[in-house]
């Protein structure tokens, strides 16, 4: 199934009862921001996901800032929005799907493949002029249980080592001065895992926000992946978030299903006797 939908597919859909769509809209620097934004404007129809309390649960001493929720209470929250399994789920972010394929690959994860991201987000639903609303939308409960657990999708920090030295291929979503470890305002140390190479996600995006097209994101990814196979490439960030936005181009291009070391940056400093390096070598 295609994992992007272009807003005149969504704008077709809106009074279809089998469409879900979810506003993803967050900023890490601002929590509240997503819901303030969405409570002024948002697609009809659509309800909010809140990346903290939603896509993630409460941290332990040991997980990064997002670790993923228990798939069970995960589905119990689908539930709250309409979500069934014979929805087709739509998820969008202001533009980029950063966020929003953070949703995309966790509804994959357990096992729903009617999902997709609208490609380029809210920006370019409001560049096509397209309605939004404040209202919020009226749905019955939803009724959701995971198909299936891909297990297999994810790895730990001491797997990531092993996959390392195993010769597999770790690609760092986050932007080149996060990972050159020259700047990060968001976690409370520098640098990179060693080893990880820097494929910043906007570097799969084209100059009007939306994903490029397949041939152009096999390229991009190619030249990344060094002729690994998907299974064998492995996405981390700062958290966990938009390492999805690289498995979303790796699928888009059709290269397969790549895999998440949830914990990303912010679990791997959590331990000190983890090596760290800056610059730009991985």
């Amino acid at each position: 199934m295609n994992a992007l939908l272009e807003v005149d597919e969504l704008a077709g859909a809106l009074a279809n009862p089998r469409f879900v769509t979810i506003d993803c809209r967050f900023d890490l620097l601002d929590p509240g921001a997503g819901a303030r934004h969405y409570a002024k404007a948002h697609i009809p129809g659509a309800r909010y996901a809140n990346l903290d309390r939603n896509l993630a649960r409460e941290p332990d001493a040991e997980d990064g800032r997002h670790p993923l929720p228990n798939p069970d209470d995960f589905a119990a929250w689908l539930e709250t929005l309409g979500v069934s399994n014979s929805s087709f789920v739509v998820v969008y972010d202001e533009g980029p799907g950063a966020i929003a394929a953070r949703l995309w690959w966790m509804l994959r994860w357990v096992g729903h493949e009617r999902v997709a991201v609208l490609n380029g987000g809210l920006a370019r639903w409001r560049a096509n002029g397209l309605p939004l609303t404040h209202e919020l939308p009226q749905f019955e409960r939803g009724s959701f249980s995971p198909v299936r657990i891909n297990a297999g999708w994810t790895v730990s920090a001491a797997e990531l080592e092993e996959r390392l030295e195993a010769g597999d291929v770790v690609l760092d979503a986050r932007a080149a001065p996060r990972y050159r470890g020259e700047q990060e305002q968001i976690d409370p140390v520098a640098g990179h895992v060693p080893g990880a190479s820097n494929l910043p996600f906007s570097e799969c995006l084209g100059d009007d926000g939306r994903l490029l097209a397949p041939r152009e994101l096999t390229t991009v990814l190619a030249n990344a992946m060094r002729g690994t196979e998907a299974r064998n490439v492995i996405a981390m960030c700062g958290s966990g978030v938009t390492a999805c936005h690289l498995l979303l181009a790796i699928n888009s291009a059709g290269l397969g299903d790549g895999r998440l070391y949830v914990g990303s940056w912010s679990e791997w400093i959590r331990d000190p006797g983890r090596r760290i390096a800056t610059g730009s070598e991985a």
